[in-house]
């Protein structure tokens, strides 16, 4: 198959390289205990993750703040959507709590969407990062935020608070975006993106492939995000979490992602984590090393 082109079908037996572990009993039971102990939220499950296994093996989870229902509806995304509850003022101490008490060196911190409040919840996204600081002083960290209608206020509340990464996933080519996300808008979130490099952060941004995109629009997404400021790109294969949601339209060779990551670091990237089981927290301890002189 040329590099790029979709068939007209849908896939649906995923390919041996995609076959990915679920977490052992012992290690399921290591992170629940915790979630459960602080009432906290990972997308790692909420949003049907792959490398849950690999991840929850070596005791690192991606934790969602802002509860786990989203006020948007993407046609990609397996979290909840629908009217949220109340905000919780305390959960920004019990992230910082459950950080601790797992002694974790490295943390990725995202959440769904708050269109219901007037900052998009940035105020309690900056609360965390300042718990997590205050409680864990040598633990890195990785903001992956929503766009907060790019709203500079509400973006500077996250910027000030300073973690070494904050990043913001494009999710898929411009002409997708509709299709993929329709409460968002490409231009927008580059926009969120330079803001966050612009004020010396290093900025982050991924995509999924398999939604239909072609190859040139893939090195298109790659030099926005240049332009924007991006020096750390994910790229990855879209699974289908139910048949409510978008179908897998292509499944891409893993020497494809190869040649993808040869050609972002060329473009300029830094880093770049490509591969078919890539998420945008995948391995993101190792994207720290990047920010240090």
């Amino acid at each position: 198959m040329t590099p790029g082109k979709t068939p007209l079908k849908s896939y649906n037996k995923k390919p041996d390289w995609l076959i990915s572990s679920l977490p052992k009993a012992g290690e399921f039971a290591y992170i629940k205990k915790y979630l459960s102990k602080y009432n906290l939220h990972t997308i790692c499950e909420s949003g049907n993750c792959p490398n849950i296994g690999e991840c929850w093996k070596n005791k690192t989870a991606t934790f969602m703040i802002l509860g786990d229902i989203c006020t948007r509806s993407c046609g990609f995304c397996a979290v909840k959507t629908g009217r949220p509850l109340p905000l919780d003022y305390k959960e920004p101490f019990r992230i910082a709590g459950i950080i601790r008490e797992m002694n974790l060196k490295h943390c990725v911190i995202t959440s769904v969407d708050r269109d219901d409040l007037p900052d998009g919840g940035a105020e309690i996204w900056a609360q965390t990062i300042r718990a997590i600081k205050k409680m864990n002083e040598e633990t890195t960290i990785e903001s992956l935020i929503p766009d907060f209608n790019a709203n500079a206020e509400s973006l500077h509340k996250v910027i000030e608070t300073k973690p070494e990464i904050i990043s913001h996933n494009l999710e898929t080519v411009e002409r997708l975006t509709k299709l993929v996300r329709m409460q968002a808008i490409y231009k927008r979130s580059l926009k969120v993106l330079k803001i966050i490099s612009s004020s010396g952060i290093t900025a982050k941004s991924g995509i999924m492939l398999g939604l239909g995109e072609e190859q040139e629009e893939i090195y298109r997404t790659m030099d926005d995000m240049l332009e924007a400021g991006c020096s750390i790109i994910t790229l990855g294969q879209y699974l289908q979490p139910s048949k409510k949601h978008l179908p897998v339209l292509r499944y891409v060779l893993p020497e494809e992602f190869d040649k993808l990551k040869v050609t972002a670091l060329s473009k300029g990237f830094t880093f770049a984590e490509c591969g078919p089981l890539v998420r945008s927290s995948y391995h993101a301890k190792n994207h720290i090393p990047q920010t240090e002189n």
